[in-house]
């Protein structure tokens, strides 16, 4: 038995039944342990939630530097970090429902260090906009909002977004930069 599959698991089970009312014995169950074995893997269920949380801000952390890090305009950087973060939620749903939902279940010690690496992820949204706006391709003034804002409009396709649906992950991240980058690009806009 792998830790990864436990974890893999436990996100399954946290998505379906929510932090709070999952035991130990559920987790153990869904990967034909006996409860006491998997103390030999896991210390704690928050043991659990908390890797859950480190590792799905590391893959999205990761994820958003690579964009970052790329030779696209900023423009097409939106679009794909975008098309990343729909994609990440699409492919991962189960750890995307833990991150949105479940962080609020850790210790204040835990949720600390979590917040920390959340306002990291968000930092890098903060700075793709304002090179837009240095660049005067966007035209807002408040990064901070509208990070929250393309952040929030995804993140909610936990709740609704289907993969046998009318639309991929990837067309409905297009269509959300459409929407945003629309409102945010200064050609043709009225001041």
């Amino acid at each position: 038995m792998q830790r990864e599959e436990i974890l893999a698991a436990a996100a399954q089970i946290f998505r379906e039944k929510g932090y709070h009312a999952t035991s130990m014995q559920d987790i153990a169950e869904a990967v034909n342990l006996q409860k006491g074995s998997l103390y030999h893997h896991i210390r704690s269920k928050e043991e659990i939630l908390a890797s859950l949380l480190d590792r799905a801000l590391d893959l999205l952390i990761l994820s958003m530097q690579e964009v970052m890090a790329s030779p696209l305009s900023v423009e097409e950087k939106l679009r794909s970090a975008m098309r990343m973060y729909a994609d990440n939620i699409a492919v991962h749903s189960d750890l995307a429902a833990v991150l949105l939902l479940e962080y609020r279940n850790l210790s204040p010690r835990l949720r600390a260090r979590h917040m920390g690496r959340r306002d990291r992820f968000e930092a890098l949204w903060r700075e793709l906009l304002r090179q837009g706006m240095q660049q005067g391709v966007f035209r807002t003034s408040d990064e901070k909002l509208v990070a929250l804002a393309i952040l929030g409009v995804q993140n909610w396709m936990l709740t609704w977004y289907r993969a046998e649906g009318p639309l991929s992950a990837a067309e409905l991240s297009n269509r959300f930069a459409d929407l945003f980058l629309n409102g945010l690009l200064t050609h043709g806009a009225s001041h």
